[in-house]
């Protein structure tokens, strides 16, 4: 993957986990996946040309789309207010290819670090496809976390030490992400669950007969508590 543009997959993945959080305005969220999904569908046009042919190139370029068409379906879907399911399943589709850009990394390019990047990006996908595609709400905070840390683990620094020359393909990057990986899919777990909080008459005005939380001028979608 073209390190630039691996470096601005963190930075929407970023925004949109602070979406999902509640943080960033879902419109406001749109225009920068629309922007780096662009840039992620002309990049691997652009090696795509460059390719003649050649399969290790075709290979390379191809995972790019993956991405570029998530972030340009996401922005789109919520700048015209579509129903989320087609991304939903649209991310299904993008967590099981990428189990087998994940294989492909460890046997043939021999990249066990980017394997295991594609398997941190087959669970985020995956866990798409729950909130979006079976409308699994009760996952979003949960998302949320996990989308903001690999922003960070799995494209802003591996994309920021490609360019800068710094990044190692070795067995102990590999795994030192695989533990990192396996720790923070549990540790986010009982965060994600923890409710903060809230003073007293927030609390009597919130909770209803049936002991959930909730409240009719609360906009529909993932709660931040």
């Amino acid at each position: 993957m073209s390190a630039v543009g691996l470096f601005y997959v963190g930075a929407v993945l970023f925004v949109n986990g602070l979406m999902l959080l509640g943080r960033v305005d879902p419109r406001a969220a749109g225009y920068i996946n629309l922007f780096v999904g662009a840039l992620q569908v002309v990049i691997p046009t652009a090696l795509l040309i460059q390719a003649n042919g050649d399969p290790a190139k075709v290979l390379a370029a191809s995972g790019l789309y993956l991405f570029g068409f998530t972030y340009l379906y996401v922005g789109l879907t919520v700048l015209t207010g579509a129903d989320s399911t087609g991304v939903g399943w649209y991310s299904l589709f993008v967590a099981i290819t990428a189990l087998g850009f994940s294989a492909v990394s460890f046997i043939k390019l021999d990249d066990a670090p980017f394997g295991v990047i594609w398997l941190y990006w087959a669970f985020l996908w995956f866990l798409f496809f729950l909130l979006l595609g079976l409308k699994r709400e009760d996952l979003g905070s949960y998302t949320g976390y996990v989308t903001v840390v690999e922003a960070w683990v799995t494209a802003t620094i591996p994309g920021f030490l490609l360019f800068a020359g710094y990044w190692r393909t070795n067995t102990t990057t590999a795994v030192v992400l695989a533990v990192f990986g396996v720790v923070m899919a549990a540790v986010l777990w009982p965060l994600s669950r923890r409710r903060p909080r809230l003073p007293a008459p927030v609390e009597a005005d919130l909770q209803q007969s049936d002991g959930t939380y909730g409240h009719a001028d609360l906009p529909p979608g993932p709660r931040p508590w």
